[in-house]
């Protein structure tokens, strides 16, 4: 039987949407409402069949984004009626322990989602009022949440727990949660059906290179280690954020430029990585241009994040005992060469073997012939992982 699913991805200042006709998997529209909050009016964009559409709106809510969207995709008939929408499926940044899957939103689950906001407090709570503002119009709907930290809850604890004292993970949960699971698990399925192959039967470290960007390890179809740890500022150089650094790093610089705690994780995390190095920029497409120009720092910061990468990917290596599959995805993952090859240079004796000329159309097998690993590239797609999940709950 046919259900139309909606994906809601509420950020701090932004709403993104989509939605699916189930179990077909056709997308009847896609848009964004950003600057919430920021002015009395935000933006909305939309996709919808050969239509884009930009404008701006008026409200500053998320509650307003989301009564205006109902409206919305009644006017343009996406949906005869409210009840023709049969569930809604929600992006939710930390899942903790207490959800290894994704889940129906009953009170027992919201409010834990709200008590896990102290391990995501600019994330969880967002992604709550999205969730109450559809229950409260849509009372009737199902609501189902999709964790980013579900994925890797299959981790073994020798690589999710940290090595301080033990009483922390005990009492204040600290441990490696991992993120961007839903992409992590989207792609993989995706290689796997390119490849002809069962997922289960396949050793991928898949690469999630975006302005956020993180590593995962997986076999048998399960995450079984991951970059990011118990916040998304861990593991590899990013956009702004610096990713692993010596800790001692931190209370350092506090004591010499007297620096408060909220002031470190700012600069960690807003004024680091591409950013931090380069000086001007945290768009690797600025960066690049730069590096061919001759700019030096442009150059070290490419070779500082192809480093990194480059070094999770043996390490990955190691822990999975051997690799079948190199995916690339996301943002600078799907769409720029220059950083592939860089990443995929001296990476031979894995037996990874990049085609330039594949590489360079952006095409989806990009390993040559001889490869004895099939390096991928993979369009990434969240929100259809949170349909799906949505219309299997439902």
């Amino acid at each position: 039987m046919a259900s139309k699913i909606m994906s809601i991805n509420a950020g701090s200042s932004s709403l993104k949407f989509q939605v699916f006709e189930m179990p077909e998997e056709t997308l009847l529209v896609k848009g964004l409402f950003e600057r919430i909050g920021l002015e009395e009016e935000m933006g909305f964009s939309y996709s919808l069949k050969d239509a884009k559409v930009k404008t701006t709106i008026k409200g500053k809510t998320h509650e307003e984004a989301i009564e205006f969207l109902l409206h919305f995709l009644l006017e343009r008939n996406v949906l005869t009626s409210l009840q023709e929408l049969s569930g809604v499926g929600h992006r939710v940044a930390h899942g903790g322990e207490d959800f290894k899957k994704s889940s129906l939103v009953d009170s027992d689950a919201l409010q834990k989602i709200k008590a896990l906001g102290k391990l995501a407090p600019l994330h969880n709570p967002v992604n709550v009022v999205g969730i109450e503002a559809l229950q409260k119009d849509l009372p009737d709907c199902p609501q189902v949440a999709v964790f980013d930290t579900s994925f890797h809850q299959t981790m073994e604890a020798k690589n999710y727990i940290y090595p301080l004292p033990y009483r922390f993970y005990e009492e204040d949960s600290i441990r490696r949660y991992g993120f961007h699971g839903t992409s992590h698990q989207f792609v993989a399925s995706e290689a796997a059906n390119c490849l002809e192959k069962p997922l289960e039967s396949l050793k991928i470290i898949s690469c999630h290179l975006g302005n956020g960007a993180s590593i995962c390890g997986i076999k048998d179809g399960k995450s079984v280690i991951t970059s990011m740890g118990f916040t998304p500022l861990a593991g590899l150089m990013m956009g702004t954020r610096c990713g692993d650094i010596d800790p001692s790093i931190i209370p350092f610089l506090q004591n010499e430029k007297n620096l408060s705690a909220n002031d470190m994780d700012k600069l960690m995390n807003a004024e680091s990585g591409f950013k931090g190095i380069t000086g001007f920029s945290s768009d690797t497409r600025d960066i690049i241009t730069e590096a061919e120009k001759g700019n030096d720092r442009a150059k070290l910061a490419l070779d500082m994040f192809a480093s990194r990468v480059k070094q999770t990917i043996g390490a990955y290596a190691a822990e999975l005992d051997g690799v079948d599959v190199l995916i690339f995805t996301a943002g600078i993952g799907e769409n720029s060469s220059v950083i592939r090859e860089m990443v995929c240079e001296n990476l031979t004796f894995l037996g990874i073997e990049l085609d330039p000329q594949m590489n360079q159309k952006n095409n989806r097998r990009i390993s040559t012939e001889t490869s004895k690993v099939e390096v991928l590239v993979v369009e990434t797609n969240e929100e259809l992982m949170i349909v799906r999940d949505t219309y299997h709950l439902i």
